[in-house]
């Protein structure tokens, strides 16, 4: 997506398994933000990336399955950082750091048998496959991913603003549909210009669109923030309804800063979230298209 931005995944599918994690890595650092709309969250340090707060870099968003069981993904984030001696420091020794690893997860126990949930094994094979080439679909977090009545998965996007690149990873799990059951075609019409006939949705509490929006703009936290707020009416786009009270959605943001902001910063920033919004619907897209029929669950392509 971004350079300095890498991507692994880690997944079981299989007898009684369909679940895993997603880790977005910056060894480098990236000053981070978080925007949450869901009645139903599930995160883990979120409050570090208030703009008042100390902390101005991650180095790694863990995205996994589990529900809140899954969140111990994160752990294994941080071991594998904390053996590269990547983190916040907070000693005199190079090894004496502190890993900033937010974190956020999707409902998705019903597709695996019960117990059967990424813990911090599964984080740090993520950060061991981590590379600027992944895949989509039903991999990493998305393996057991739900969008409605449809199967959902991790899918990308990304544009160029001036002389910016930005880009948008999501895990595509939520309550609402893509496609709208009266006349049975998507709310976007990249995902498909025929009308479908959608399977009968079973009301099984499937739900949470989470993800990360990364940019090469030297952003403040405060004006990371504001991208990740835009990310978040990119899902209103794709998924209908969005932000419910069974739904966590939670989109996080990551400027490497590696390109400066020039121009009016106001408008300069302006035309970035503009893009945010547009790359994280066409990521929604994304992991609808790419993902796959499993354990009973139809997919897109396959209507």
């Amino acid at each position: 997506m971004i350079p300095g931005v890498l991507v692994g995944h880690h997944h079981r599918v299989g007898p009684g398994w369909a679940t895993g994690t997603t880790v977005v890595l910056v060894p480098e650092g990236a000053v981070g933000a978080v925007d949450g709309r869901g009645g139903a969250p599930g995160t883990r340090e979120t409050d570090l990336l208030d703009p008042a707060n100390l902390v101005q870099q991650v180095h790694a968003i863990c995205l996994s399955g589990g529900s809140a069981y899954g969140l111990a993904a994160a752990d294994g984030v941080m071991r594998w950082l904390s053996e590269r001696s990547i983190g916040f420091q907070v000693g005199a020794q190079p090894h004496h750091v502190v890993p900033i690893v937010p974190g956020a997860v999707i409902f998705d126990l019903p597709m695996s048998e019960w117990g059967n949930r990424p813990d911090s094994s599964f984080g740090y094979a993520a950060c061991e496959a981590a590379s600027e080439t992944f895949d989509l679909g039903c991999v990493g977090a998305g393996a057991g991913a739900r969008v409605g009545s449809l199967k959902g998965g991790v899918g990308v996007a990304s544009a160029t603003v001036g002389a910016h690149r930005i880009g948008a990873l999501a895990v595509v799990n939520a309550a609402g549909e893509v496609v709208d059951r009266a006349s049975g075609l998507p709310w976007l019409p990249s995902l498909g210009a025929r009308p479908v006939v959608l399977p009968e949705r079973k009301p099984e509490g499937l739900n949470t669109t989470i993800g990360v929006v990364a940019v090469d703009a030297d952003l403040s936290k405060a004006e990371c923030q504001r991208l990740a707020m835009a990310a978040q009416d990119g899902l209103a786009r794709a998924v209908r309804p969005a932000h419910s009270m069974f739904d966590g959605d939670t989109v996080f943001a990551l400027a490497t800063g590696a390109v400066p902001l020039e121009g009016p910063r106001a408008f300069a920033l302006d035309a970035l979230c503009t893009a945010a919004a547009e790359v994280f619907a066409g990521a929604v897209v994304s992991g609808v298209r790419e993902a796959t029929s499993l354990n009973g669950v139809t997919a897109f392509r396959d209507l």
